[in-house]
């Protein structure tokens, strides 16, 4: 008889896990949860963008979310920085235009440090 193995997070669960830590910058991200927390943001992003064409309304939501996904967005890259043992002030040479914002994808796209480090113990993937 095999042992049962430990359900996978699904892809919603990796989303929300940063909306429970809304402002939390201490600890680790891994990179599940931050990609697919900036996936979902750029999904409802799309959509509400593309049905703010047609009603003010939802140009005043789309603004009103962003407005309070800030913060869980800072925070998340913050953890994804902590995750491979940088700052996450680094998160800072995203306003350098263009070439900030690739050099943050490809931090951001590096592979977990294994162990613990300075910033905690390494990331566990959130509760299915």
């Amino acid at each position: 008889m095999q042992a049962a193995t430990p359900a996978q997070p699904t892809p919603i669960a990796w989303y929300l896990s940063p909306w429970k830590r809304y402002v939390l910058f201490e600890g680790r991200s891994s990179r599940p949860e931050f990609w697919w927390f900036t996936l979902g943001q750029f999904i409802i992003g799309v959509v509400l963008s593309t049905l703010g064409q047609a009603s003010g309304f939802f140009d005043a939501l789309s603004f009103l979310f962003f407005l309070g996904a800030l913060l869980p967005s800072i925070a998340v890259t913050a953890r994804r920085l902590h995750d491979i043992g940088q700052s996450g002030w680094l998160q800072l040479i995203g306003l350098i235009p263009i070439l900030g914002w690739i050099a943050l994808i490809v931090l951001c796209a590096q592979p977990t440090k294994p162990g613990p480090n300075q910033y905690g113990e390494a990331p566990l993937p959130p509760a299915p």
